[in-house]
């Protein structure tokens, strides 16, 4: 065999290694990129899925504070028109005498609020002659009872207790009978 035959058949040698190398090597470098491919796809996944929840938590955040900031809205807007009577009652007061038209007229603007509170979901707790209850009320002294019935009851409230939708949200101050 001469020297140029003996390159080519080498040639063609390496040429046949490096094909059975490639084709060994292929099915891992194969697989080695499908699985780079899901894991970039799988992360890409995640921060789009990490990024709308984070914009979710933000956004139930912000609406939570304007909930917070404007929660009382309503209330205050209907106790405006009482706002109103009262600016009006002490405007009529300057120029008037008549102390039954002032009273009668402060009356009216307290039943107005009243009724307002009341529409809203305020409620005024009774105390006066019930039996004390300290999840309810809160005793500012004990006193003699005048009578026997009245021991361990509320003899005097020095404050009302309201409720809110059922919720305590100031408690009744009150004098209790020993």
């Amino acid at each position: 065999m001469s020297t140029q035959e003996n390159e080519t058949v080498n040639e063609q040698n390496e040429e046949q290694q490096e094909s059975t190398e490639q084709e060994t090597v292929d099915p891992k470098d194969q697989q080695i990129a499908e699985l780079q491919q899901k894991t970039n796809e799988l992360n890409d996944k995640y921060l789009r899925l990490y990024s709308e929840f984070d914009n979710f938590r933000k956004r139930t955040a912000k609406e939570k504070v304007e909930l917070i900031q404007s929660g009382g809205e309503d209330v205050f807007k209907s106790i405006l028109p009482v706002m109103d009577d009262f600016e009006r009652a002490i405007k009529s007061n300057s120029e008037t005498t008549d102390v039954k038209a002032v009273n009668d007229g402060v009356n009216l603007i307290y039943n107005k609020l009243k009724s307002t509170l009341t529409q809203k979901g305020l409620e005024e707790m009774k105390s006066a002659g019930e039996p004390f209850n300290a999840d309810i009320h809160e005793a500012i002294t004990n006193v003699p009872a005048p009578s026997e019935d009245l021991k361990g009851k509320v003899i005097d409230e020095l404050e009302k207790g309201y409720m809110l939708n059922g919720k305590i949200i100031r408690f009744a101050k009150v004098i209790i009978g020993q």
